[in-house]
């Protein structure tokens, strides 16, 4: 465990346990205590990469953002 983080805990059943990222709260749930609503993002394998949920997808936007501006400018051959 780093930093009170759990990595990847087996359920029960031995399967690895997936995370969820809770919009409305803030907080990451695990399938064990999952909201069954649509405020949740995941699932992730890590606690960690839920806790992160809002900036990965921050930055990812950002990303596909500059892609559009990118293709936008490229020059029109037709």
């Amino acid at each position: 465990m780093r930093s009170g983080v759990r990595e990847q805990p087996a359920g029960e059943d031995g399967t690895t346990m997936a995370y969820w990222f809770n919009i409305e709260t803030g907080r990451v749930e695990s399938d064990e205590n999952r909201s069954q609503n649509a405020n949740v993002m995941g699932p992730y394998d890590t606690e960690a990469e839920a806790a992160s949920a809002l900036s990965t997808a921050r930055a990812k936007t950002q990303e596909w953002d500059e892609q559009d501006r990118r293709e936008r400018e490229w020059p029109d051959d037709a």
